[in-house]
């Protein structure tokens, strides 16, 4: 059985923009990202500036000449946004038009009201997972939370049982299925195949889900015991049953449309995926599915048919719906950013070298390319706060050990950076107030239950990439 990422990792090649001793890059890489952490934690700053800065200390301190420094954190930044921030755009619209249509509530109510009391959390993770699929978290979240607290109140089951399988389910699918940002750009990083990756990551999502979702939720209950009830600050459905901008009543997409847009372009990857396994390379079939597989084609199309699908039939104008599409990108304009100013980081991380360096000391230290992605990526999110930031620094960190692995092992290899991308999520992640917020819980409390089952989220996910990698 071959195990390539399982073993010691080959050397790298040498720096190239940087003639600093390997201690100096180390510290460089360290003074870099201590130098993001600082800005964004103690300073405040926003993570887009936090990153330019850290990558100006980063190239100072590895002695880089400071035209290198910008022409590589440039080439880096574009690269980034040309490729993940037209996902990132995309899956926002249709994300909002999901929203605003009520396809979203639609989805929930039929399926949550088919079900009893023992098999809601069940549900909501079921539920969250298909929302998670093309939103960001921090939507999915927004759309979700108030549907729990008003079915936690409805049927008297407590707040965690049923708030945790949802939060694990959207939180999962945002680190480690595509086209969510992070997994989509270490993939553009570290080469790795798209189609393996979003095969491997749905199979490592799916028990993980189970764990952290409705199993744990039954520990989490008798940690912090919350009741619907005792939440305040006026939480209500998101529904809108009257379109503000003209007046007209609209009503619900049908089940089947709400599910199909969502779906849509996962199945179109999906389909890819499968060409890629079955396939003989450069077949006109093959280059057909390589065209509809793309993740910003397949966005592309669910944002269309949800046009016509979510939009058209629940009596939204056309005026409305490109409206409604609108609205969802100035939401997501400060990820792009973040995201493509990370790549820049992550561009001048590799060019100085330093890449290449802590691949050698990998290799001196016998540590395995997913156990050396996960621990990066635990470090830069514990740090940082942030799961995106994390992925895409630690896919640039990871780059030269990426170069020495097969195609299945480098898409386990995105995988085990997004578990550890998820880890242990505390003050310093926007996701921590946002769930504390809309749950009406303490610190103490959101630390006692979403803090610790994003631990167990990652921690679950990591022991099924390597269990998945034994066999691969």
């Amino acid at each position: 059985m071959s195990l390539p990422a399982l073993i010691p990792l080959a050397a790298t090649p040498a720096p190239t923009l940087s003639h600093a001793g390997n201690g100096q890059l180390i510290a460089a890489a360290l003074a870099g990202i201590l130098s993001v952490v600082v800005l964004i934690v103690w300073a405040k700053f926003h993570p887009f500036i936090a990153l330019i800065i850290g990558t100006a200390v980063l190239g100072a301190v590895a002695a880089m000449a400071p035209l290198d420094i910008v022409n590589s954190f440039t080439d880096g930044l574009s690269s980034t946004f040309g490729s993940v921030g037209l996902l990132i755009a995309l899956g926002a619209m249709l994300g909002k038009l999901l929203a605003d249509s009520g396809g979203a509530n639609e989805i929930v109510d039929r399926i949550v009201g088919r079900v009893g009391p023992k098999a809601l959390p069940w549900a909501m993770a079921l539920v969250a997972a298909i929302i998670g699929l093309p939103m960001f978290f921090e939507i999915g979240v927004v759309i979700l939370v108030p549907i729990i607290v008003l079915v936690a109140r409805r049927t008297d089951v407590s707040l965690m049982k049923i708030g945790i399988p949802a939060l694990a389910g959207l939180s999962i699918l945002h680190g480690l299925v595509p086209p969510h940002p992070g997994p989509v750009t270490a993939i553009q990083l570290l080469h790795a195949p798209l189609g393996l990756t979003l095969v491997f990551g749905l199979i490592v999502a799916v028990p993980t889900l189970i764990v952290s979702g409705p199993l744990l939720a039954l520990v989490i209950d008798r940690i912090v015991p919350v009741r619907a009830d005792q939440i305040t600050g006026g939480i209500g459905a998101t529904i809108k049953g009257v379109d503000a901008a003209e007046g007209q009543v609209l009503r619900r997409p049908p089940l089947w449309a709400a599910i199909a847009c969502m779906v849509l372009p996962v199945a179109m990857m999906l389909v890819k995926a499968i060409g890629d396994l079955t396939l003989t390379t450069g077949t006109t079939t093959a280059n057909v599915l390589d065209f509809i597989g793309t993740p910003a084609v397949a966005l592309l199309a669910g944002v269309l048919v949800s046009m016509v699908a979510l939009g058209r039939t629940s009596g939204m104008s056309r005026t409305r719906i490109h409206e409604s599409l609108g609205s969802g990108l100035p939401g997501v304009a400060s990820i792009m950013l973040i995201v493509a100013a990370g790549g820049g980081f992550k561009t001048v991380l590799s060019d100085s070298g330093v890449a290449g360096v802590i691949a050698h000391y990998a290799q001196s230290s016998h540590m395995s390319a997913l156990v050396l992605g996960w621990l990066v990526a635990v470090m830069v999110r514990l740090a940082t706060g942030s799961a995106t930031v994390a992925t895409v620094t630690t896919a640039g960190i990871v780059g030269g050990v990426a170069a020495h692995l097969d195609q299945p092992h480098l898409a386990l290899l995105v995988l085990a950076v997004g578990a550890g991308s998820l880890f242990f999520s505390h003050v310093n992640d926007a996701g921590f107030w946002l769930v504390k917020e809309y749950f009406g819980l303490s610190v103490g409390q959101t630390l006692k239950s979403w803090s610790l089952m994003e631990t167990v989220v990652s921690v679950m996910g990591f022991g099924c990439v390597l269990v998945l990698g034994a066999f691969v």
